[in-house]
């Protein structure tokens, strides 16, 4: 009995099942060559235990699928990518690391080189190459698109590329290059995509792998540190500003989802004091002598204009630093959708007198400045950029972080805070999208922004990439997301914000002209199409067209169903009320859209309306002189007719939106196509094949927006009297639009309003015209207009003035002047790099262009922001 037990023994699992010794051998295997695995290699190497999504992430990596991660901020996507990285490095291949902005390249770049040493690592962002054949190399996603359509030799070792903030493809202006490289890169490369968590995250995934083969979706909603929702309040400025609640609590002293009544009741409050406040004035200001004196009715004042609505105090932006501080929930990031508003919010807080370092982080903060400073920029650069009050701010705590700021200025304050030496940063949202310095608490001022036409409401996408911020992992158990009070708030809109935690992800690709010739180079016209085709946008249209062709089929079967109904034995009922149905449309329709042209004259509008009436005329006797007229059904069959044609009408409504959803991308395409076909950038190869002529091989290495206008000033001669300094000037209004719109003109032409410069700038403009009228013939949108307002500015640098000199009597930031030039570069180096395909007077047009590229290149546009 014993010895039959011992032979036949097998063990239970701890699901209390019987499990044989052969299947226990191979989970032991199971477990052995998981733990040999690099993923396991990988988790062993790090200080911290990995979440569950992070193992999901690598072991799917590992297996050779792609990955997408979808979570939060802060919630360690970025150890997927750094997997994937030590991945490529364990298997002697290659790995690629894109962000959307420089940025965030430079940071991973300076991570990166503190593992695996700076001779593995290298840099691409456009204007700096720093090892770029290294085995790791971290660039923006711009760099990523044209190595794939140069077909780069670095390319052939490549086999992991991460794309980070993924979600940025949803971007109006940037966004299609991540939907170019998904759909470029080489079936072998395996892509991680990291992505913000977002509501259509499914279909994203299934999109990716449609395109690149079998893909894991890994999500993840948990936030590593718990965030509480906040909203600052202030009596007035007698009184100390209160932090009240968003939600009520539980008995567990946890945040719920309903809205704080104790805020709602506070924030009446004040609304009375206001009103109280307000009548207390208007009595003052009319002598005491009551409420509504001299005025109309239920508050209306002098002319019958309605009163001012009572606004409650808002909080000072110092109060609400000071209140901060005194509650220990600094360091903190203020949000401020305004450069000038950061600015005066670090002035205002000095001003206030607030201090928020010790007389050691002082001293620190000087050394690190000091450090990262020297070398680096004139005594004359520091001074025109006003070097002095940012450094005073620094030694106190406070600091901007805006795109209006130089890059050194910016990485100062980046390093600063992530040490914990800078306690208060006012920042605008650019400061949201990727850059690593978390804080234990994220203000935000309004919950509306200016988007360079009016104001609009935050959506809840940017309001949880903002407060993603809050929360230091491994050092805050909680992190306070904070709404300071404003004038028109209400809690309920904050709540909504912040209790949807995802937000739609939509596609903003869309063919272009230097994708068009890059594709073509490569591809036929009809390949090219396909490619077209299976980008996220039309993936997107193709989803929502099968509503449509249901609704088609739909209305078909109704239509068959009537025509069945008003079958007449005398003729062909459809062709009777088609007949009809033409009639109704010449004498409604066509006659309305008539009345609203403009003619060229009189005799030409009289035309046009005999012209319709001639038509109207035969198409009416066709419907008197029809034998469906003689049936004695006819009113009958009318019934079911008149049902026919709603149905017809609404059956070509539908068809038309199905047929602007399928192919939409790869018709707009073809139109682009045309256009250059028409500008001799492309020529026909038989029937149903385009290929590309010396213009097109021109037009491939041009990454402009207005590329194709620059390419027709270089081959048409616009260009060729210009000096070095006054082509940068000149190219400059290909790159520069003005923040707030307006512009378009310099302060003055070099030289003369009918000299080289003044003459080049207006032939710019008119191709750009030319160019813009035949995209509006072809059904394109227009193309931006061409804005001449740094080119005086441009030109004073390129001809050796320094930094001061330039800005003086400008709105223009060193920002924005940097920002600027590091673009106008980046043209120049473009047209040199041309200089095959620039045909007659091309040596002549590429070497100034590399003359006027280092003059440009130089003083605080040639620091790279990687030191």
């Amino acid at each position: 009995m014993n010895s039959q037990h011992r032979t036949n023994r097998s063990r239970s699992n701890d699901k209390g099942e019987s499990v044989s010794p052969a299947a226990r051998y191979a989970a032991f295997r199971q477990r052995q060559r998981k733990e040999a695995g690099a993923a396991a290699r990988f988790a062993r190497s790090l200080p911290f235990d990995l979440d569950d999504f992070q193992t999901k992430a690598n072991e799917a990596l590992e297996a050779g699928r792609n990955v997408l991660v979808a979570a939060p901020t802060g919630a360690g996507k970025t150890v997927v990518a750094d997997f994937a990285v030590f991945l490529a490095q364990e298997r002697n291949v290659k790995a690629f690391y894109t962000t959307p902005i420089k940025a965030l390249s430079n940071q991973k770049y300076h991570d990166l080189v503190d593992v695996y040493g700076p001779d593995k690592v290298g840099l691409l962002t456009g204007d700096t190459s720093i090892n770029s054949e290294a085995d790791i190399v971290v660039m923006t996603t711009e760099v990523l698109r044209n190595m794939l359509y140069e077909r780069s030799v670095t390319l052939d070792a490549l086999r992991y590329v991460i794309l980070d903030e993924v979600h940025y493809l949803a971007d109006r202006f940037r966004g299609p290059v991540w939907e170019e490289v998904i759909i470029h890169l080489p079936e072998r490369v395996r892509i991680v995509a990291l992505s913000a968590t977002v509501s259509n995250v499914e279909d994203f995934s299934d999109w990716i792998s449609s395109v690149r083969g079998e893909t894991e979706l890994v999500v993840s909603e948990r936030r590593p540190v718990p965030l509480e929702q906040h909203v600052i309040v202030q009596k007035d400025d007698r009184t100390e500003p209160e932090i009240i609640d968003l939600y009520q609590r539980d008995g567990q002293g946890r945040q719920t989802t309903k809205v704080n009544a104790e805020l709602a009741n506070r924030l009446d409050q004040f609304d009375r004091i206001a009103a109280r406040r307000q009548g207390e004035e208007r009595s003052r200001k009319h002598g005491g002598r009551g409420r509504g004196h001299g005025g109309g009715p239920k508050g209306r004042g002098r002319g019958g204009a309605t009163a001012r609505k009572p606004e409650r105090h808002v909080p000072r932006r110092w109060a609400v630093v000071d209140e901060l501080n005194y509650l220990d929930m600094l360091p903190g990031i203020y949000f401020i959708f305004s450069r000038n508003g950061c600015d005066q919010a670090v002035d205002q807080c000095l001003n206030a007198g607030l201090e928020l370092t010790t007389e050691d982080e002082t001293r620190r903060i000087r050394a690190i400045i000091d450090e990262m400073v020297d070398g680096q920029l004139s005594q004359e650069d520091l001074k025109a950029l006003g070097f002095s009050r940012f450094r005073f701010a620094l030694e106190e705590g406070f600091a901007s972080h805006h795109a209006g700021m130089i890059a050194l200025f910016r990485q100062i304050v980046e390093r600063l805070f992530e040490e914990g030496l800078v306690k208060m940063v006012f920042a605008t949202e650019t400061l949201a999208l990727g850059i690593n310095m978390p804080a234990r608490c994220v203000v935000v001022e309004k919950l509306e922004k200016f988007n360079g036409i009016g104001h609009v409401a935050l959506t809840p996408g940017e309001f949880t990439q903002l407060t993603g911020r809050a929360g230091r992992r491994g050092i805050d158990t909680i992190g306070h997301a904070i709404v300071v009070d404003h004038h028109g708030f209400v809690p309920a809109t904050a709540a909504a914000l912040s209790s949807k935690r995802v937000y739609p992800l939509h596609s903003s690709f869309k063919a272009t002209f230097n994708m068009a010739v890059n594709l073509l180079n490569s591809s036929d016209y009809e390949t090219s199409r396909i490619t077209l085709d299976h980008s996220f946008a039309q993936w997107e249209a193709n989803a929502s067209a099968w509503q449509l062709e249901s609704q088609m089929d739909t209305l078909g079967q109704a239509i068959k169903g009537y025509e069945q109904a008003f079958a007449c034995d005398h003729g062909d009922f459809r062709e009777f009320m088609t007949l009809r149905m033409r009639l109704s449309d010449l004498e409604k329709t066509e006659r309305n859209r008539l009345k609203h042209t403009a003619f060229r004259s009189d005799g030409e509008r009289s035309a046009a309306f005999r012209d319709l009436d001639r038509r109207i005329g035969e198409l009416r006797g066709q419907e008197q002189r029809h034998p469906c007229r003689e049936c004695p059904d006819l009113q009958r069959h009318l019934k079911w007719g008149h049902r026919w044609v709603r149905e017809m009408r609404e059956l070509e409504r539908v068809r038309n939106r199905y047929d602007s959803r399928t192919g939409s991308v790869a018709r707009q395409f073809d139109r682009i196509c045309d256009i250059l076909t028409e500008l001799g950038y492309l020529e026909r190869n038989g029937e149903r094949d385009l290929v590309l002529t010396e213009r097109g091989q021109l037009l491939r290495r041009l990454y402009s927006e207005q590329d194709v206008v620059l390419a027709q000033a270089a081959l048409t001669g616009a260009l060729d009297l210009l000096p070095p300094a006054g082509l940068a000037a000149v190219l400059s209004s290909l790159i520069y639009e003005a923040r707030r719109g307006g512009g378009g003109e310099p302060r003055y032409y070099p030289g003369s309003v009918h000299g080289p410069i003044a003459v080049a700038a207006g032939e710019l403009k008119a191709i750009r015209n030319q160019v813009s009228a035949l995209c509006e013939d072809h059904g394109l949108d227009p193309l931006p207009d061409l804005d001449a307002g740094i080119l005086d500015i441009m030109y004073e640098w390129a001809d050796g003035d320094d930094l001061s000199a330039v800005l003086h009597g400008t709105e223009l930031t060193g920002g924005d002047f940097v920002r600027n030039a590091k673009r106008l570069t980046d043209v120049l180096h473009q047209i040199a790099s041309a200089e095959p395909y620039l045909g007659s007077g091309g040596e002549s047009l590429a070497h100034r262009a590399r003359l006027a590229m280092d003059m440009v290149n130089r003083g605080v546009v040639a620091y790279s922001g990687v030191d």
